[in-house]
């Protein structure tokens, strides 16, 4: 076995690589719970990937046969019903671990210097993993998946000049169609996960560069030993890989309990008129995306006022554009010294709770009727997570903040 391996490695660098981004790549003594959803993350990516490929063999992209193959599935194919539902409740479960993830990031500072390029990478995954659940969302040709993604597409049409044509484009007929279904399976199984791999190694190729984040928000590569080797760090294998594996273990407890019990989680997972096939001539009472697009689906609506000549429409567009684009800005709008919230002042944590209380309220306004909630909640809300951002270069500079300890803390 011994001679395999040095066979192998001196033809690639099997061991040169798993040493240097495991055995012999060095993480803060200091991880905490908040640190367990980027490998949770990669756990939900591989059950995405894989029953994804088994519910390829017996699912049919045309507009006559996909919502058949979808009951065929859940009836006919052996266990077809399991790899449906671990899909379905997979999806919603990636965007629970990666909102964590990215509210962990914002808590501590993950995105300041030297990991900008880390950030970045995590905003793309973000971006790409949205467009792919979107993509999905139409492929079981059910009421609200055919509606959604209709008005989805339409707001393209909102763009000046180019809006008409290029929601053509998009959807390749004039209406939803099979065309439209064909074109985003291809994407969703093909083109979007190529896609979203190779962002996620560089995510983690970034990520072992410079080094791991901790709560202290300290660098570890600063205070090194006579052999070079970090006084506050360990070797992520194989201390961490054993402390990742409980944490695996009870997120598969709920994730399967999830499954088993309650996979449609009352229509926040998979929608009580997804159930009927699609029909162009029948329009849900109430049309909302999925739980993890209805903050933004609320932003879109939270405006109602046109501007400067162009509708309203348009402009919940940016909005809604701009609620996603400025987080690629966030590493250079932090002027705070420290990247921890532990030692920051308090202007930055009521700011943090103001806007993580305000995405949530967001998110029900989404999944509601205009007409069962106030007005005002939602332009209230909007406003209130951009001005998290917009004034972030101010009330960082302007706070108190803590010191921050030489090495880290337990």
């Amino acid at each position: 076995m011994q001679k395999l391996v040095q066979w192998i490695d001196e033809r690639l660098p099997v061991v040169e690589a798993f040493e240097k981004h495991m055995s012999k790549y060095y993480a803060p003594k200091n991880f905490n719970f908040w640190y367990y959803f980027g490998v949770l993350s990669m756990v939900v990516l591989v059950n995405q990937l894989l029953t994804g490929i088994w519910l390829t063999m017996s699912y049919n992209p045309s507009a006559e046969g996909a919502f058949a193959s979808i009951e065929y599935i859940m009836r006919d194919v052996e266990y077809g019903w399991l790899l449906r539902y671990l899909h379905s409740t997979g999806a919603s479960a990636f965007f629970v671990v990666v909102y964590l993830h990215m509210f962990r990031g914002l808590m501590y500072g993950s995105y300041q210097k030297p990991r900008e390029l880390i950030w970045i990478f995590g905003m793309a995954i973000y971006l790409v993993l949205m467009a792919e659940a979107f993509m999905g969302y139409l492929l079981p040709w059910g009421q609200m998946s055919y509606w959604g993604a209709q008005v989805i597409v339409s707001l393209f049409g909102a763009i000046p000049v180019v809006g008409e044509d290029l929601a053509q484009w998009i959807r390749g007929d004039y209406l939803i169609s099979g065309i439209t279904l064909n074109r985003f399976f291809a994407l969703h199984v093909v083109a979007l996960p190529i896609v979203l791999l190779g962002l996620v190694v560089l995510h983690v190729l970034a990520l072992h560069e410079v080094g791991s984040n901790n709560p202290d928000g300290v660098d570890i590569k600063k205070n090194k030993d006579e052999n070079g080797i970090p006084r506050d760090g360990i070797p992520f294998h194989p201390y961490y890989t054993v402390h990742d594996i409980a944490a695996v273990v009870v997120f598969l407890f709920v994730f399967c309990t999830v499954v088993f019990y309650f996979p449609e989680m009352n229509g926040y997972f998979l929608e009580k008129p997804n159930f009927e096939p699609a029909n162009p001539l029948k329009t849900p009472e109430h049309i909302a995306p999925v739980w993890y697009f209805t903050p933004f689906y609320a932003m879109l609506r939270a405006v109602t006022i046109p501007f400067l000549g162009l509708d309203a429409k348009f402009w919940g567009v940016v909005v809604m554009g701009g609620a996603i684009a400025i987080l690629f800005v966030l590493p250079w709008l932090d002027k705070s010294p420290v990247r921890s919230m532990r030692y920051k002042g308090w202007f930055s944590r009521i700011w943090l709770l103001i806007f993580a209380v305000c995405f949530v309220i967001l998110g029900i306004c989404g999944a509601l009727p205009p007409n069962d909630q106030p007005y005002w909640l939602a332009p209230v809300c909007t406003t209130l997570y951009f001005a998290y951002f917009i004034l972030m270069p101010f009330y960082t500079r302007m706070e108190k903040t803590k010191p921050v300890p030489e090495r880290v803390t337990h």
